[in-house]
């Protein structure tokens, strides 16, 4: 059988549990897939769900200095190739809006993709719709495969609409994680029929049910615990969380405990240490999976203060709300995005506006002091999740697509 080649900008990463989610999912329903990364992986950690996966990994150099022997060879292939004049001629007019390196590089990438794609593959799939869509529309187009595109989040808003309509309207078809992606992607398609919602959803094998005794703690004994999980970037709007911890009541007991990598990291410690806040909180850093749920487990109330990013970069629908809501545990997120796709105010848990602090503080004083709120929340988040938000009947949607062109 032939085999589908998914295209991701590294792998693994422990940031896209939901990419190595499908990609198993996909090889349990008998999909065969070789993954293509535009760059090797950098996270100290990988996840179990990384250890299942069967599929071989093809890596492409980064920088045409990574291996410029390996990148001639590739152009010159291409170069020879009855594809070649009219592959070349839509990276040309992408360079003439976009004149940059960047650019450059994603063509080179595509002709290493197209020059090595074993003759097993028959059709072409890109997570992102920024750079891996790019290499993966030159690679297809040289190599004369068929590729469509699952849409997320930064990719879709930190994007031109040059080059989102180019796109969409190359691709056979696409999908896209949350409500507000759909109807931004169809306004921007000239066949708005080739775009669909396919909630990622989440897998909860592994995923423990509610505890059975729900904690007690208030904040007027022992401190109740409070946890995020989430690159330090500033669409997370950790600084907001920061500064609204500063604000709570002095006779509460609370402590933070952060989980993920990101560039802002050393910048909200020192924020932390300004504020006075370092001996309750913990860093901890990018951790595996499997921490993950086990901080879930232990803690009390789950935050992610989302907001959206100077560059129009901000969350889709995040695994990690999906993941803490499955284990009943409490969340605090923001109106942002999809988020409301997920939570709704008063029933599932709260929600606040984006980078609103004083509501974020208010909102965190009042979940801290009632833990009765917080079970009855959490239990209820937990029960829609489970319901709506399952990965299985997204996962049965597109291996159906995709057994259509193996």
């Amino acid at each position: 059988m032939s085999r589908i080649a998914v295209v991701v900008k590294g792998y693994p990463r422990l940031s896209e549990t939901f990419i190595a989610q499908e990609i198993l999912g996909l090889e349990r329903r008998g999909i065969p897939i070789l993954i293509v990364a535009l760059r090797k992986p950098y996270d100290p950690f990988i996840h179990e769900l990384h250890r299942q996966i069967s599929a071989e990994v093809l890596y492409l150099p980064e920088y045409v200095k990574d291996d410029p022997a390996r990148v001639a060879r590739a152009k010159r292939w291409a170069e020879s190739q009855p594809t070649h004049a009219a592959a070349k001629a839509l990276f040309d007019a992408d360079f003439t809006q976009e004149h940059n390196a960047g650019r450059q590089r994603r063509w080179a990438q595509g002709c290493v993709f197209a020059h090595e794609l074993p003759e097993d593959i028959s059709w072409i799939h890109t997570h992102y719709l920024h750079t891996p869509c790019s290499v993966a529309r030159y690679a297809a187009h040289l190599s004369g495969r068929g590729w469509s595109f699952s849409a997320h989040a930064k990719d879709i808003w930190t994007s031109p609409e040059w080059d989102l309509r180019t796109k969409l309207d190359d691709a056979a078809w696409g999908v896209t994680c949350t409500g507000v992606n759909t109807a931004h992607l169809k306004g921007l398609s000239a066949a708005p029929e080739k775009v669909e919602l396919v909630y990622h959803g989440l897998d909860f094998t592994g995923f423990p049910m509610p505890r059975e005794t729900p904690s007690t703690r208030d904040g007027s004994g022992e401190p109740v615990r409070i946890l995020s999980v989430g690159r330090a970037v500033e669409k997370k709007g950790y600084d907001d969380l920061l500064h609204a911890f500063a604000q709570l009541p002095d006779g509460l007991n609370w402590q933070f405990v952060h989980i993920g990598g990101g560039e802002l990291s050393d910048q909200l410690q020192q924020l932390g240490e300004k504020l006075g806040l370092s001996d309750r909180i913990i860093w901890k850093g990018a951790q595996p999976r499997e921490e993950v749920i086990k901080a879930c487990a232990e803690a009390d109330l789950f935050t992610l203060p989302s907001k959206l990013a100077k560059s129009g970069d901000r969350d889709g629908l995040p695994n990690v709300l999906m993941e803490a809501q499955s284990m009943g545990l409490c969340c605090l997120s923001t109106q942002v995005s999809a988020i409301p796709e997920l939570i709704t105010d008063g029933k599932t848990g709260r929600l606040v506006p984006p980078a609103d602090r004083d509501a974020l503080s208010a909102a965190l004083a009042e979940l801290i002091a009632d833990p009765a709120r917080r079970d009855k929340l959490g239990r209820a988040a937990s029960d829609h999740v489970r319901k709506e938000f399952a990965s299985a009947p997204g996962l049965d949607h597109l291996a159906e697509k995709f057994r259509k062109v193996l």
